[in-house]
């Protein structure tokens, strides 16, 4: 039996999932460009590095009308079918992995806490939980409708327009992306909003700089944002059990339980030159493997999926060169910080993580 990824978020007080082999990027919520002659399930378009992409809200697909947009909300990208198309979600959870056993088909065209079953493909039950997994079939009701609605808006990103100085739509659309989706967001807000919108839409000038892109996650420890390599990361969890292990190093947290497979918590800050401090139930992880290796990392935040382009990484500062310059891989700017690019593989190769048994 071969489980399956599962990218898992909310919407409201909802828990879904959909096949993490769709998923291309996650990003915050940008100011997007109403779409209001789109079926009732586009809630508007974005323009992606040239790219137009339409913008699904689950709650419209439903049939039910959206509540209030926030600043915090993510917008997931997919490949569906050969094009791009994008969810909108007010919180990203962890990757989970998971098998036929946990997942419960439900009735067609029936209703389930409300949902509409229809877009349903089924339900994993994970202790308490409820996740509904999306049907990745039948995100799209009208394809060809979603198709004329790319080309169309695709032909006029080529005509040069008022749209182009960053001021996206909003004075020239009625209802405008506020209107429709925030209507109380602030002048501050708006400008975030705006300048998101705007660094989305910044084209790669040559196909080999896009294809040589690297996606990261991005996650916080202390004050500090690193990237970690996306393809050796298998989920992100919270951490609600642990079993201290006795005898061993600092770094070494304990075990955890994750749905029957023993992961080893291992603490990096000592490594990066942190402060270490006290890893609780309930802390975030990101379970990562390299190789035959899985281990999980505690962090504090998990932000979002990047992709970088190498060449945009700038050389270690000389503070970062005296200490942990071996565990990284270069630095860049990331909402206004610098994010610092981890060399995961050197950290578990090199940092003297393994557990000594002899201890």
């Amino acid at each position: 039996m071969e489980n399956k990824k599962y990218l898992t978020f909310r919407i409201h007080d909802l828990h879904y999932g959909i096949e993490a082999g769709m998923v291309q990027e996650i990003f915050p919520l940008p100011e997007l460009i109403p779409n209001i002659e789109a079926s009732s399930d586009i809630i508007g378009i974005l323009n992606l590095r040239t790219q137009i992409v339409p913008v699904i809200h689950l709650d419209w697909l439903q049939g039910y009308p959206p509540k209030v947009c926030h600043l915090s909300d993510y917008i997931i990208i997919l490949q569906w079918e050969g094009l791009q198309i994008s969810i909108l979600v007010h919180q990203v959870n962890e990757m989970l992995e998971l098998d036929d056993e946990v997942i419960e088909t439900v009735p067609y065209n029936g209703f389930l806490f409300d949902i509409n079953t229809a877009f349903i493909a089924g339900v994993a039950k994970i202790e308490s939980e409820t996740i509904f997994l999306l049907d990745s079939k039948k995100l799209v009701r009208q394809p060809e409708t979603l198709v004329t609605l790319i080309w169309d808006a695709q032909s006029q990103l080529e005509v040069p327009t008022a749209f182009d100085d960053g001021q996206q739509y909003e004075e020239y659309q009625t209802p405008n992306f506020y209107d429709l989706c925030c209507p109380h967001t602030t002048s501050e807000e708006r400008a975030i909003f705006q300048q998101r919108a705007v660094h989305l839409r910044q084209s790669f000038k040559e196909s080999e700089v896009t294809n040589s892109l690297m996606a990261l996650a991005v996650i916080g420890i202390g004050d500090k944002y690193y990237g970690l390599d996306l393809k050796l990361v298998r989920e992100f969890t919270n951490i609600d059990n642990l079993t201290p292990i006795p005898c061993c190093p600092k770094h070494i947290v304990g075990n955890m339980n994750l749905r029957g497979e023993i992961v080893t918590l291992v603490d990096i800050r000592n490594i990066l030159n942190l402060p270490m401090t006290p890893i609780n139930i309930g802390s975030k992880a990101v379970v990562v493997q390299f190789e035959d290796v899985i281990v999980g990392l505690p962090v504090d935040k998990v932000l979002e999926v990047v992709y970088l382009n190498p060449a945009e990484m700038t050389p270690l500062p000389a503070l970062e060169l005296l200490y942990n310059a071996q565990y990284l891989r270069g630095m860049a700017f990331f909402q206004g910080k610098m994010l610092s690019v981890l060399d995961f593989p050197k950290i578990l190769t090199e940092g003297e993580l393994t557990v000594n048994e002899q201890i």
